[in-house]
């Protein structure tokens, strides 16, 4: 791809808008930029350009003058094929495409994708030390919060590339291709995006769009669309589950997808089930906050749909207070209630979501509104007892009320130590 002197317009300027900007700049293309949104961040990242010579920014709004006339347009993950500035670019026929595909074509080493409707960030994290503890160099990137093309430029072909990438991002690949694609499993989500599930099962598919026979897919075994997803591509297919002999006992579906990837590059068994063993899980998945007054809290602020939450609850022995809600992505949350009946003492909702959640469980259990996550905390804290487990598990996007998952964990951990510490 051939970007000196082009006129490329990028569509979004969220992180991966600002790192796509950055690299088209470096290859010497005429950036311009265009934005519907008006933020304090947005407006960091338009003066972090500006000081490198990219001025054509608009913010707040999508005019068609920055799209007339351009050789390619960008658009970052949150961007939707039917937004305005696509279905201009594409009555102009100007190509459209995404972030990681503008990043895969300066990339010089082989990619392992990951996606899955969950624990997509665990096994790229898992992964990547695994091949950093067997001395193997990586670079861990994508959907997992640093993106492909603000990473490329250091990635060297004795690298390998550990992608992360999400539905979102595969829509508007074109010639992605991945050494080593992984769909850890699938379940109804976003569908405030897709029209139905059989639209977001051909999302994730598209990681297979460009495989070959000298390529592999990896999938689960267990997955009840494992085998259907096993006839979208070309490539050779290796199964990986928790149910064959030669799994290592107490192992779960993310240690041994991370087993599975790890033996196609040669690194030792060995290594690989020593650092799982040791691997003490993400930040905002399943983690550990702090106890009070008997009172445990838990942070699993990055499960954004109902199988997360429902894997949640499911390892969680304790009675359990229940911090839920935020954007809703179309989801069933009646598919909880038998779980919820059985688990969940009382739930604490907050968001756009919280009256369709209340109408999903009201019967079951006690509810509760909020209008902030220091007020769930609180309130929580006064509902629990000892033993009890506080559990943030939103099932919900975190987009009507915070930046991303990340921020509404931190400000979740931070409501917790600012109760303990009072």
């Amino acid at each position: 791809m051939d970007l000196r002197g082009k006129r490329v317009t990028v569509v979004g300027l969220g992180r991966s808008g600002l790192a796509a900007s950055n690299l088209l700049a470096e290859k010497g293309a005429k950036v311009s930029i265009t934005e519907c949104l008006d933020s304090q961040k947005i407006r960091e990242n338009a003066r972090s350009l500006n000081k490198k010579g990219i001025i054509d920014i608009e913010i707040g709004r999508h005019t068609e003058d920055l799209i007339k006339g351009r050789d390619l347009v960008v658009i970052s993950p949150g961007v939707s094929g039917h937004s305005l500035p696509v279905l201009r670019a594409k009555k102009k026929g100007i190509p459209v495409v995404g972030e990681i595909e503008l990043a895969f074509a300066s990339c010089p080493a082989p990619i392992i994708a990951i996606t899955g409707t969950n624990g997509k960030t665990t096994v790229s994290t898992l992964v990547g030390r695994i091949f950093r503890r067997a001395r193997r160099r990586c670079v861990v990137c994508g959907n997992i919060g640093n993106p492909f093309s603000g990473e490329v430029l250091g990635i060297s072909n004795e690298d390998v590339v550990i992608l992360e990438v999400s539905s979102f991002q595969l829509e508007s690949i074109d010639k992605f291709k991945p050494k080593v694609a992984v769909i850890l499993n699938l379940s109804a989500d976003h569908l405030d995006r897709y029209a139905d599930f059989d639209e977001y099962f051909t999302a994730k598919c598209r990681i297979f769009s460009n495989q070959t026979e000298v390529d592999w897919a990896i999938l689960n075994k267990e997955d009840a669309y494992g085998l259907t997803m096993a006839k979208k591509t070309k490539a050779r297919i290796l199964f990986f589950s928790k149910n064959e002999a030669a799994t290592p006992l107490g192992f779960n579906d993310n240690q041994i997808a991370a087993l599975t990837i790890s033996s196609l590059f040669a690194v030792p068994k060995d290594i690989a089930i020593d650092t799982c063993r040791r691997f003490k899980g993400i930040e905002h998945r399943m983690e550990q906050v702090a106890e009070f007054k008997g009172v445990e809290f838990i942070n699993d602020s990055k499960a954004t749909n109902v199988d997360s939450t429902l894997w949640a609850l499911n390892s969680i022995k304790k009675p359990i207070i229940l911090i839920a809600g935020g954007k809703d992505k179309g989801s069933n949350f009646t598919a909880l209630r038998e779980r919820i009946n059985d688990s969940v003492r009382a739930m604490i909702l907050l968001g756009e979501a919280k009256e369709k959640i209340e109408e999903a469980f009201r019967d079951v259990v006690k509810t509760l509104s909020v209008t902030s996550l220091s007020e769930a905390v609180r309130c929580a804290l006064r509902l629990a007892r000892p033993g009890d487990c506080v559990l943030l598990s939103p099932m919900c996007a975190s987009f009507d009320m915070f930046s991303d998952y990340t921020e509404r964990g931190r400000v979740f951990k931070q409501a917790v130590h600012d109760l303990v510490n009072s």
